[in-house]
C-alpha cells in the first residue's frame, strides 16, 4: 500500500482552500493535508487557477520553478483558458474543482505517481499555451526565439554552434508547426507569443544533440 500523498492547497480564495481542503481530508489514509507555508514536505499541490486572470500567471510560474513538488491546475472548467495557461507553464496535470472527493483523490494519485522524472520546464516568457499547442522541439523553439530577437540563420548558427543547414532545417520544420511561410510572419508570431526574450544573449534553450 502506498503511504499518504502529502497535498497542499493553494488558492486565492479562502473559501475553496477549506472546502478542497476538508474534501480530501476524508480520505485520510490515502491523502495527508499540509500547510505549504508549514515547511513540511509536499508532495503535491493542488493550484486554484485564476478564474477571471488574464494570460501568464506569475505566481505559478514562480510556484512551479522553487519547488519540487507535483503541481497540479485546479479550475472549474478542463478547457478553462487559466488552466491551458497553467499546464504551458509546467504544471504536471489538471483536476476539476465540480469533481468529488473520490475523484479528486484518484486524480491526484494518478498524476503524482505517473509525473516523468526530471521535467523540463519552460524558459521564461516561454509559457504561451499556443507554443505547448505548435509542438516544437527544445532546438526549433531556440531557433524560433533567436529569429523573434532579429538574430540572422548564420548568427544563429554562429550562437548555437550548429552548422547553417542545421539552422535551415529548423526554420522550416519550426515554420511549418506555427503555419507561417515568411520570417516576418515568424517574428510576428513570436513576438504575439512571448518569444521575444532575450536571455544575456545566451541560446534560450538548452543545447540539445
Amino acid at each position: 500500500m502506498h503511504p499518504p500523498v502529502r497535498t497542499a492547497v493553494v488558492d486565492a480564495y479562502e473559501i475553496d482552500v477549506a472546502g478542497v481542503t476538508a474534501l480530501l481530508a476524508r480520505y485520510d489514509q490515502r491523502v495527508e493535508m499540509v500547510d505549504l507555508g508549514s515547511g513540511s514536505e509536499v508532495d503535491v499541490i493542488l493550484y486554484g487557477v485564476r478564474e477571471r486572470g488574464q494570460g501568464h500567471d506569475a505566481g505559478l510560474h514562480t510556484l512551479l520553478r522553487g519547488n519540487g513538488a507535483t503541481v497540479i491546475a485546479l479550475g472549474w472548467q478542463p478547457d478553462d483558458v487559466q488552466v491551458e495557461w497553467a499546464l504551458a507553464c509546467g504544471a504536471d496535470g489538471q483536476l476539476s474543482k465540480t469533481m468529488s472527493a473520490e475523484q479528486l483523490v484518484s486524480g491526484l494519485e494518478r498524476i503524482h505517481r505517473g509525473r516523468r522524472e526530471g521535467r523540463v520546464l519552460p524558459a521564461d516568457g516561454h509559457c504561451h499555451p499556443a507554443v505547448r499547442v505548435a509542438g516544437l522541439t527544445a532546438r526549433e523553439l531556440e531557433v524560433l526565439s533567436l529569429i523573434t530577437l532579429g538574430l540572422t540563420n548564420q548568427e544563429i548558427a554562429d550562437l548555437v554552434f550548429i552548422s547553417i543547414n542545421s539552422v535551415k532545417t529548423y526554420v522550416r520544420t519550426a515554420y511549418r508547426k506555427i503555419g507561417v511561410t515568411r520570417r516576418s510572419q515568424a517574428v510576428s508570431w513570436g513576438i504575439q507569443h512571448g518569444l521575444d526574450v532575450a536571455e544575456d544573449t545566451a541560446p534560450v534553450a538548452a543545447p540539445v544533440p
